[in-house]
């Protein structure tokens, strides 16, 4: 009897166990969605686990870093940061990597959402023309780094090669009414900061961890002006971001916003009404926040400089109503005369890309405005009432754009009238080159309703004497 209720028991065990393997043979086959940055691919409502067949392409492309300035990027799905992968807690993936024909290097992708030798590296390693494949089961929740870790990884990672994968918990995210993907990298060029051409990687530089550029999304200003990441009032925002690295820890923070929501390190942690989050080389993080009021919320690592002046800056422009009991704008500005008050002298070691036509000086000059400008004279040229007086439209500027030019080089001090308003401010020296002043000087003339124009470096020169 013993050994009878000993054997339907073993058979019970082993109908199970054969059963799950059939259903795990016989999960629904599915093409994963990928998408580039800054866009997300829509969130995953099935229930049931699914076999998920990845298709990711490797290459070795020119592209833009910042006006100008060319750098050849290593790419996961000829993007910097590469395609964003959503999948769901469970899923059997099948990868396919393949490494284009006009590749030089092998690559790989190590998968931080693996559990595997390397993440999936060992499995995945793949020369120029060839495609590799290896599976895994996505067995934690959470938000992911990918990266290719092909020797020397550090030189690949610089190059640009990481994304983020999305691992959907099984019961799902809560709903949201915008998702945007963002990463921030860092970047070392034989050339300084804006300076022309095309720029090779600097190993050296990379060791000492000296970045040239700090950026979003693979390039200075990717995610600003036309380009800006979009909401409306009352709608709830969250951020899939990520740092790739590969040495910068990101300070991430939005300008006037709160993040209701932080998911820690991408993992089960969630903290609350939080200001800044810190993002490790090879971390993400979740953010989720309501947008209550309107206007351009400023996107930056909060070590300030690298948004400023090596281009970790994204805008996020929210449209709608007015909401004055949250925000009421300013109220009242009374005169205040502190001691002291004298023309500052801003010391700042730049150097510009030369601009060959006046389109050129117009995009370069839009670049030197975000980097120096656009927190007084703001995005749209408007200014701020009674503080700084508007570019746009300017009668000022217009009649005589050689005004401007003195202000930027000897700085400002004292009363002028711009559009019938009466100003009475100090604005600082800039130490820009000749042509930086030209440049911006010509993309402010070209801008705004203003009447155009080109100003020239020689110009700037002649008003140094």
């Amino acid at each position: 009897m013993k050994t009878r209720k000993m054997k339907s028991a073993c058979w019970l065990l082993l109908t199970a166990f054969l059963s799950i393997n059939i259903q795990a043979k016989n999960l629904v086959t599915e093409q994963a969605t990928l998408t580039a940055p800054p866009m997300v691919p829509p969130p995953i409502n099935r229930t049931h686990n699914a076999k998920v067949v990845i298709n990711l392409e490797t290459r070795e492309q020119v592209g833009s870093i910042a006006d100008g300035v060319d750098y050849v990027f290593w790419s996961f799905g000829e993007t910097v940061p590469g395609s964003f992968i959503r999948i769901r807690q469970g899923d059997e993936v099948e990868f396919h990597l393949s490494n284009h024909p006009s590749s030089k290097m092998p690559h790989n992708i190590d998968l931080h959402a693996v559990t595997g030798p390397g993440g999936g590296a060992v499995s995945s390693f793949t020369a120029p023309g060839h495609t590799s494949t290896f599976s895994f089961t996505a067995l934690n929740p959470g938000l992911y780094v990918y990266h290719c870790a092909t020797a020397p990884v550090g030189m690949h990672i610089a190059n640009g090669m990481y994304g983020l994968i999305l691992v959907e918990p099984k019961e799902g995210l809560p709903k949201v009414d915008r998702e945007y993907y963002v990463v921030q990298g860092d970047f070392y060029t034989k050339g300084e900061y804006g300076e022309a051409g095309l720029q090779p990687f600097d190993m050296e530089k990379a060791i000492d961890e000296d970045a040239d550029y700090v950026v979003f999304n693979g390039s200075v200003g990717s995610t600003t002006n036309e380009k800006s990441l979009t909401a409306n009032v009352g709608e709830t925002v969250r951020l899939y971001v990520g740092n790739g690295g590969p040495n910068l820890v990101s300070s991430f923070h939005v300008i006037g916003e709160i993040f209701d929501t932080v998911y820690v390190e991408g993992g089960d942690l969630k903290n609350h009404n939080v200001q800044t989050t810190i993002i490790p080389a090879g971390g993400a993080a979740i953010v989720e926040f309501k947008v209550d009021v309107p206007g351009t919320f400023i996107i930056v690592d909060h070590s300030i400089f690298r948004a400023f002046n090596k281009g970790a800056l994204a805008m996020l422009n929210v449209d709608g109503a007015d909401e004055p009991s949250i925000y009421s704008g300013k109220q009242a500005d009374n005169v205040y005369l502190p001691e002291g008050s004298a023309v500052q002298t801003l010391d700042e070691d730049y150097v510009v890309a030369t601009a060959k036509t006046k389109e050129e000086q117009i995009r370069f000059g839009q670049r030197v405005y975000e980097a120096n400008c656009l927190a007084c004279h703001q995005a749209k040229g408007q200014g701020i009432p009674s503080a700084f007086p508007p570019l746009a439209k300017s009668d000022y500027l217009n009649a005589n754009p050689m005004l401007g030019v003195n202000a930027i080089i000897k700085g400002l001090s004292g009363p002028i009238k711009v559009n019938g308003v009466n100003y009475d401010g100090v604005m600082p020296a800039m130490q820009l080159s000749d042509q930086d002043i030209a440049n911006v000087m010509t993309f402010v003339l070209n801008s705004w309703d203003n009447k155009g124009g080109q100003i020239s470096a020689e110009e700037v020169a002649n008003r140094r004497h």
